[in-house]
């Protein structure tokens, strides 16, 4: 499944290669133990390696026989999970005595849930939870959250910026997405803040989680963010990117089928992001967890970048930020020259140099030519050139995280990061992962939620063991790593293990873990997430 060394990793590690949005000329201790050209074939491809690297029926399904074991997974047993549906359902019939009896059993089972975790591996453990529309009907949302409740979580990730609408009631959203709540009457339900209210009652933590640079369909179709959009060097967008791509394959159960990227340095996108994560943030949440940070993954060979067209930076504020990324004249018209064009010529050297006689060479943020004459080749500024423009794509992404995780980590509470653990890859020869994913240069200060959604068949998780491995060979010290599993509990799914074979083959081989999550709540009620998808609204 790898096609690298631990030891390759590692070395990949000590190249401190980062770009910064504000222009410093922050790469000269990245470039000048590169260019001596003894170093370059090595030396710099390894470097851009290392940072890309109530009306409602809800179905009372019986927990599996298997699943009842609580002193394996804190779960409750089949006869528990019956009466706390028995006295919910009573007390939304209105009996005084039934209400009191049913929120003295949430909190019980709140007090046993976090006792057991305390004493049970993994102390958090984690679902991934989409509400709909038809969860403010009476007791619905209370349902889900029992139910979650008698699987033993104890913590659960709401959706709450997704597929290009959020949770957030219309009479207070201002933001360029509708809301997922859109029926007449309901203005004013506030669905997340709901979810967190009854998630705490149960001894649930609620973390928000939000897609990022995967803004969705509606915000690509307004007129005033057409310059926001990602796009290639023909102007293509996300929108006709056709793509097989496994994270938005996982998510299909939920439904998902707008994906629309955009620039990353367009300062309205980071506007628009803002204004709805602090309207989640007004609700409280426990945590905050960001998807979707990159870039789109094309099928085939496009699912390779290997020349600077088919980098997503030609939107608008992406250009004009590569080319500030110039130190004079000469930088930045060879800058210019190989992005419109897509490569470099003699002559264009000769003209530059004509144009700005007065510069002795084309300089860029960390070039130091200084260090070797021999670099002054044309095909080895080109090369430069190629992973100049890698890196800054990759930096638009980093840059859009550490924006993102300052608000929420100002409150206090846990900014997480989730990715792909193969999205960071160099391919071939001078290629990269089209994604750019480069989550090793994440911030280690927020938790990382490496999305461990390798196929190794039904019989073994062995994959799934070496994608997380990667992950914690390139984390920072003291970085909170928190694999998020795709399957169900008793039985195989898509090609993967039941969660319990993957939870212990982790244990076996990280002790260290003591956090892990599951995809997705949809995935393990099935037909009951499909009621409450597609219920008669009321």
């Amino acid at each position: 499944m790898l096609n690298q060394s631990v030891g390759t990793e590692s070395s990949q590690r000590s190249f401190p290669f980062v770009l910064h949005a504000g222009m410093s000329n922050c790469l000269i201790k990245f470039y000048r133990p590169l260019l001596a050209l003894r170093l370059w074939r090595s030396g710099y491809r390894a470097l851009v390696t290392a940072m890309v690297t109530g009306g409602l029926v809800y179905p009372q399904l019986p927990i599996k026989p298997a699943l009842a074991e609580a002193t394996a997974y804190c779960q409750l047993s089949v006869e528990e999970v019956s009466e706390t549906d028995n006295l919910r359902q009573a007390a939304f019939k209105g009996g005084q005595d039934a209400q009191k009896r049913y929120k003295e059993r949430l909190a019980e089972y709140a007090d046993r849930l976090r006792q057991c975790r305390s004493r049970t591996w993994p102390q958090n453990q984690a679902i991934w939870l989409r509400l709909y529309p038809c969860d403010i009907q009476e007791g619905v949302l209370e349902a889900v959250l029992d139910r979650i409740v008698a699987r033993g979580y104890n913590q659960v990730y709401v959706e709450a910026f997704y597929d290009g609408q959020v949770l957030l009631p219309e009479a207070e959203n201002k933001s360029p997405w509708p809301s997922a709540v859109r029926i007449p009457g309901s203005e004013k339900v506030d669905l997340l803040a709901e979810a967190i209210k009854k998630g705490h009652e149960r001894g649930l933590k609620v973390y928000a989680w939000m897609f990022s640079m995967n803004f969705g369909y509606v915000y690509s179709q307004r007129s005033d963010r057409q310059q926001t959009l990602a796009r290639r060097a023909n102007g293509q967008t996300s929108i006709s990117e056709s793509s097989k791509d496994t994270e938005t394959d996982i998510k299909a159960a939920e439904g998902d089928v707008s994906k629309v990227f955009i620039d990353p340095y367009h300062p309205q996108v980071r506007r628009d992001y803002m204004l709805v994560l602090n309207a989640i943030l007004q609700r409280k949440p426990d945590g905050v967890l960001f998807d979707y940070i990159r870039y789109p993954r094309s099928t085939g060979a496009a699912s390779v970048v290997s020349k600077v067209q088919d980098l997503w930076i030609y939107g608008e504020a992406a250009q004009q930020t590569l080319y500030q990324r110039a130190l004079n004249q000469k930088g930045r018209e060879l800058i210019r020259r190989y992005v419109t064009k897509g490569f470099i010529s003699g002559g264009d050297v000769d003209e530059i140099n004509a144009l700005y006689p007065k510069e002795s060479e084309p300089m860029w943020q960390g070039r130091n030519p200084n260090s070797s004459k021999a670099l002054q080749s044309v095909a080895q500024l080109q090369s430069e050139l190629w992973y100049l423009s890698v890196a800054h794509a990759v930096q638009g992404v980093v840059d859009f995280l550490t924006l993102a995780g300052q608000p929420v980590q100002r409150q206090g509470i846990p900014a997480g990061a989730v990715f792909f653990p193969g999205a960071n890859k160099a391919v071939g020869q001078g290629g990269f992962d089209s994604r750019l994913q480069a989550w090793d240069r994440f911030p280690g200060s927020m938790e990382w939620h490496p999305m461990a959604y390798a196929n190794c068949g039904d019989k073994n998780a062995n994959c799934i063991i070496e994608e997380i491995q990667r992950v914690l060979n390139m984390a920072p010290k003291g970085t909170q790593v928190i694999p998020a599993l795709a399957g169900t509990w008793g039985a195989s799914i898509k090609s993967r293990p039941s969660l319990e074979a993957q939870m212990l083959a982790i244990r076996r081989a990280f002790p260290q873990i003591n956090g892990v999550s599951h995809f997705a709540y949809s995935w393990q009620e099935p037909e009951a997430d499909r009621d409450r998808k597609y219920c008669q609204q009321q």
